[in-house]
């Protein structure tokens, strides 16, 4: 049996999609995706969660239709615990809007790094100011990687540093993270990685702050997109009134974020007060910051972003197969 079907719907594993990312235009992908959820042009639902019986795990459902495209999707990741390792896999499903066929049945875990990080990408790219030249990135396993490959062309950085705890003492995963870019440079601790960055990109899975009082040297934009730990927040919650908050989505995120939530419970935080989100700031309808003070992006990850760069990657399979 081939990798791909030939049949639809396309039963695409990793591998195949391994070699179809470079050909993926993801930024294009989610801007126009952006677009058109602020066009209403798409549907955003709320993320769903179930649990297995008797304790076994659960999933994640992530929903979204695109009219635009005429496909609607949903991919399910499940946490399926064992005696060991829990296991931990992702698979969008691609559907038709006009003949309520499916399209395609994929292997998400790549696409989702990809995505993830590539509404970072688009953040940046709006909220940045023109003149940052200084970016951080505190992370190094593969959403760390892909970050530092979206972020590398949005700025002319004059430097990229990165941190982790991994590459303390690891000489080659040093040299593997120093290769990706030219500009890079492993900073020995976090201080020194984000004390003068323009910009911080947090891509971690830790649930509880990395970033604390005094490290940042000046006003910088913040992004984080954390992990699914409950409440898991990359900053403290107590940082977010006295911030620019923009997030990837007003009408989901700051139900589920973690730092969102708790700064509502504790610091008298309202969602209202989220300047702007991604379909605003594609759609140029949102206020810039206005770096007096730190801003803040927090992304949770769209089920739409997943039907967005899923019908990217049907469309270069079909064409590439036509």
């Amino acid at each position: 049996m081939s990798k791909i079907e030939k049949a639809v719907p396309l039963i695409v594993d990793q591998e195949t999609v391994r070699e179809a990312l470079p050909h993926l235009d993801v930024r294009d992908a989610l801007t126009q995706m952006f677009r058109s959820l602020g066009n209403d042009a798409a549907v955003q639902p709320h993320q769903t969660l179930t649990l297995f019986p008797g304790g076994a795990g659960d999933f994640i459902t992530y929903l979204g239709v695109m009219a635009s495209a005429k496909v609607f999707g949903a991919k399910l990741s499940p946490y399926i615990v064992t005696p060991t390792k829990p296991v931990i896999t992702a698979w969008t499903a691609l559907m038709s809007m006009e003949t309520g066929q499916p399209l395609m049945w994929c292997d998400a875990g790549l696409l989702t790094i990809e995505r993830t990080a590539g509404a970072t990408a688009l953040a940046v790219e709006h909220l940045a100011a023109p003149e940052a030249g200084k970016l951080a990135i505190i992370g190094s396993g593969a959403v760390g990687q892909a970050h530092l490959r979206h972020l590398a062309s949005v700025r002319q950085w004059r430097s990229i540093q990165v941190f982790s705890p991994d590459l303390k003492d690891n000489a080659a995963k040093r040299a593997a993270i120093a290769a990706l870019d030219e500009r890079v440079v492993v900073s020995n601790t976090i201080e020194d990685c984000v004390r003068e960055a323009d910009v911080v990109a947090l891509c971690t899975s830790s649930g509880k702050p990395v970033l604390h009082e005094g490290m940042l040297g000046k006003p910088a934009l913040i992004t984080s997109i954390s992990t699914n730990a409950v409440n898991a927040h990359e900053i403290p919650p107590s940082w977010i009134p006295t911030m620019d908050v923009y997030c990837d989505y007003r009408q989901t995120t700051p139900a589920s974020a973690g730092e969102m939530k708790l700064a509502a419970q504790r610091h008298e935080w309202s969602a209202d007060n989220v300047v702007a989100d991604l379909p605003e700031l594609v759609s140029g309808v949102a206020q810039k910051p206005s770096y007096h003070k730190h801003a803040f992006f927090r992304s949770i990850g769209l089920g739409l972003e997943d039907v967005a760069i899923a019908f990217e990657l049907f469309r270069y399979l079909t064409q590439r197969d036509a």
